[in-house]
């Protein structure tokens, strides 16, 4: 198993940035692909960015090109996602997840207990 436990959510005003980071354990962490998603109240939970093992290839949601980076680092067993130019929309609870396949067709086995993030405007 994989244990995942995410940080860095808070309150932050519109056009501010956020970091959000995300601690794995257990099983070879390096061997999986990594995401992120977000769910707000009353609204499907959806897909914000994914990274590969390696760390060569990303994708993201259309609606967070350009204002959001996801990074990974293998060695100290994180996930990162820098969220810049916030806007309220982005307000949701963001959740870490890992799993096997590409990064535009990922199947996600493991999730953390997610962290909220509010925009305010």
């Amino acid at each position: 198993q994989v244990q995942l436990v995410e940080s860095g959510g808070g309150l932050v005003q519109a056009g501010g940035s956020l970091r959000l980071s995300c601690a794995a354990s257990g099983r070879s962490f390096s061997s999986f692909a990594t995401g992120w998603f977000r769910q707000a109240p009353g609204k499907e939970r959806e897909f914000v960015a994914a990274i590969g093992w390696s760390g060569g290839s990303t994708y993201y949601a259309d609606s967070v090109k350009g204002r959001f980076a996801i990074s990974r680092d293998n060695a100290k067993n994180t996930v990162h996602l820098q969220m810049n130019s916030l806007i309220s929309k982005d307000t949701a609870v963001y959740y870490c997840a890992a799993g096997v396949g590409t990064v535009v067709r990922a199947v996600w086995h493991y999730w953390g207990q997610g962290t909220q993030v509010t925009v305010s405007s």
